[in-house]
Parts: C-alpha cells; structure tokens; sequence
C-alpha cells in the first residue's frame, strides 16, 4: 500500500531537539511530497529539509495574541517556507539578547505565575492556512502537544481536515503544565479536560516509553505504542569503541541541553570528577558540549565545555570519549516531568559501544530500562560521593567498562534498529487508512 500523505504539526524536523531528531528518525525514508509540517516561526528556526522541505509557518495571520502581549512578541510571516540544506529559515526574526533575556528570564515566568500564559495566545485556521491544506489534501495528521495552545489547534485542525489523527507524547508534561502559581488547580483541571478531549478524538496514540505507555493506560483508560528514537546502525557504528583502555587523561561526556531538569546533577558530576581527581590523582575531564556555559563551569578545573557539533560528527565524537553520562535532576518537579521520558541519546550512546554512566532517579523510565537490561551504570542515590565511588570503580575495572559497553551495543541494534522501528511505524501509520 502507498505511503499516505501526512501533516505533522507542532514539531519541526531538526537535528537539534530531542523531539526533531525523534521525528526525523521515524520518518526516515517517507518521499518529501508526501509529508509537511505546520508550526510556529520559533520552531522552524533551525528546521532541516533532510527528510521534509515544506513548511508552513503558522505566523501573524494564524498565531494571535491578545493585548497587551501582541504589543511584547515578535511577528513571524505567515505562508509556505521552502527550505533547503544551503539555506536557514530567513523568516525567522531572531531577539537581541536582552531582550531575550528579559523574555525568557522575567516575562514568561510572571505570565506562568500569575495563570496567564495558558491563556495569552491562540492558533487560528487562517483563510491563507485553510487553502493550503486543501491543496496539500493530507490523509493522516501527526501532533506532538505540549501546552495547552498545541491541544486547542489540534482539535481545530483535526474538526477541519476530518482526517485520523496520530498523538505522540515526548515527555509527561500534562503532570507539570500547572504546577506552580496562581490558578494552577483551575489550569490542572481544565487542561486536563482539553487534552482527554484531544485523546478520544484520536485514531492512533504513540508514548516515548513502556512505562508512560502503563501510566497513560491507568490515568486516561486509553492504549498507547511506544516509539522512541531509532538509530541508523550503518551511521553510528562508522567509529563504534571497541578498545576500553583508558586514555592518560579519561573524558567522562555530556551532550545535550541544559536547563531545569538536569543543571543540579551536572554540577553534581563535577564535585564528583573532583574528588575522584583527588583521591586517585588523576586528571580526568567532565566535558560538557552544551550550547552554553553555565555560570558554575570555571570553578571547576576538571571541567571543559565544547559547544555543540554537527550531528554528522557525533558517533566519532561519542566513540572517543570514555564514558558517556545521562543525568537528570532529583527535584520532585524535574522527576514528574522526565519520569516516564527516555533521552533521545539514550540509543545513540548504547550504539557508541563506549560505556555509559546514568545519574539519575530511581522511578524514572530511562533508570529501568537500564537495570533491567544492565546497559549502563546506574547510580540512583542524589550525592556526589556515591557517584564518585561508582566512577572510581569504573576506573579501576576494565572488565566492568567492557560488559556494559557490549550489553549497551547489543541492546541497541536488538531494540532501537532503525529499519525494523520505522517499518512498524510506517505499518501503523498506514493501517490508519485501511
């Protein structure tokens, strides 16, 4: 059966976010004239034409906000953009820097304080917008949600099209969206409300994990399939580690974003590296390649940070280092939110064959994984000299470096093969039509 035509709303292909490359990697192989994207210009800023080049920018003519924030935000054109490998999206207007950060700094969390920033936009179906799906004529629609404006224009575009709708969750942000400020039980329960709504009208839901599959199952009565990131064997097996020798000064990396969620535990792992450095006088380095410098990083010799690389240098770059880390924070807010998550590097540092280290709470989706399969050395306890004992061993033992390396190789090209994963998820996709 042919591929249908899908629209995919609310997340834009990229190399740079979890949700981009997730969606890349699903979608491998689909022909560009069967698949768009619709978003917001601030999603397409870094959009990629590796396996879509039509987009359409959900700009002044679709996305309103109300007075006075219509007077605070930036306008993004509206319209068709046609973007290719030698040309970034140009329609993206990009914010100075104190503006930026007096946006994200002050402004955002006031408007999440005081219950306005569920409430300060909406998404339209522009006359513009209205055309264009009727030429585009999709046959599927894919959202990926993750407030409460996304809920709402993915039941305007699904009322619309009159098509299936696909819904896949990337992290349990439904538990967080109104955990703080004013009005929050109000939020809680009206968002509840829109997203259960979104759910029973639609025909296919995916989850990023088994264990968000179990809990959707038990709070919304509904069954979701799980698929995560899958990893293109041939491209991240180019310099798979196959040699455990330390090298004279060991590199314990991090990739990845910084932010809530994980800053806590990066600083953590730098107090640890430290004091391993001293107890065994060695001169190991944490390095961080993150798209900023945290504020913390020069008190620390053993730290170096790199900015971000191509994702075409990263199996060569995970491959050098000797060990990999995936942290996440210990906070009860940061375990509801990445509970039932699972990093979308979780694969391609299994895949690297260098052995992984994971920091992380004991009831999150990735720290299961890990002790049930024993792909990763696992360190639950929220203390920096515990993870520095852990470390030490690994130093110490060779054997125990190479056994979780090897279990980590095999379970990724067993469970996360692209060409398998993306099979069934086009078989899914295309059941949708039967």
């Amino acid at each position: 059966m042919p591929l249908p035509k899908v629209l995919i709303c609310g997340q834009a292909f990229n190399h740079s976010s979890g949700g981009g490359i997730t969606l890349s990697n699903l979608f491998n192989g689909w022909k560009k004239d069967k698949i768009a994207v619709a978003a917001t210009g601030h999603m397409l800023s870094d959009a990629n034409s590796d396996i879509c080049d039509t987009y359409y920018q959900l700009g002044e003519k679709e996305h309103k906000w109300i007075f006075p924030f219509n007077h605070l935000q930036q306008n993004f054109p509206s319209g068709v953009l046609k973007i290719n490998k030698s040309t970034k999206n140009n329609n993206h207007p990009h914010k100075a820097g104190i503006r930026k950060k007096l946006v994200e700094g002050v402004f955002y969390p006031l408007l999440k304080y005081f219950g306005l920033s569920n409430n300060t936009s909406t998404i339209t179906l522009s006359i513009e917008f209205r055309n264009w799906l009727n030429e585009f004529k999709p046959d599927i629609l894919y959202v990926q949600v993750c407030e409460r404006e996304g809920i709402l224009f993915a039941q305007k575009l699904y009322s619309f099209l009159k098509i299936p709708m696909i819904v896949h969750n990337m992290d349990d942000w439904p538990s967080t969206i109104s955990e703080k400020g004013l009005f929050k039980n109000y939020w809680n329960r009206k968002i509840d409300k829109e997203f259960r709504e979104l759910l029973n009208k639609a025909s296919l839901l995916l989850s990023i994990s088994d264990a968000m599959a179990t809990e959707y199952k038990n709070r919304y009565g509904k069954k979701f399939i799980t698929f995560h990131n899958p990893i293109n064997l041939e491209f991240w097996k180019q310099y798979q580690r196959v040699n455990y020798d330390l090298n004279s000064s060991p590199q314990i990396l991090y990739a990845g974003r910084t932010g809530p969620g994980v800053d806590t535990s990066l600083k953590l792992i730098a107090k640890a590296v430290k004091l391993v450095n001293e107890q065994l006088n060695m001169e190991i380095k944490f390095v961080l390649q993150t798209q900023k410098k945290l504020s913390w990083f020069q008190e620390y010799n053993c730290v170096k940070h790199t900015p971000f690389i191509p994702y075409s240098e990263l199996p060569k770059k995970f491959a050098e280092a000797d060990f990999l880390i995936l942290p996440y924070d210990f906070s009860k807010e940061s375990i509801n939110f990445i509970k039932y998550s699972m990093p979308t590097k979780g694969p391609e540092y299994m895949i690297s064959g260098t052995p992984i280290i994971i920091f992380a709470p004991e009831s999150t989706a990735i720290v299961k994984y890990a002790q049930e399969c024993k792909w990763a050395k696992v360190i639950t306890n929220n203390s920096y000299s515990e993870l520095a004992k852990s470390i030490m061993f690994l130093i110490q033992n060779k054997s125990a470096r190479e056994t979780i390396a090897l279990n980590a190789k095999k379970i990724g090209e067993k469970n996360h093969n692209s060409i398998s994963v993306t099979n069934s998820f086009k078989e899914a996709i295309i059941s949708l039509r039967k």
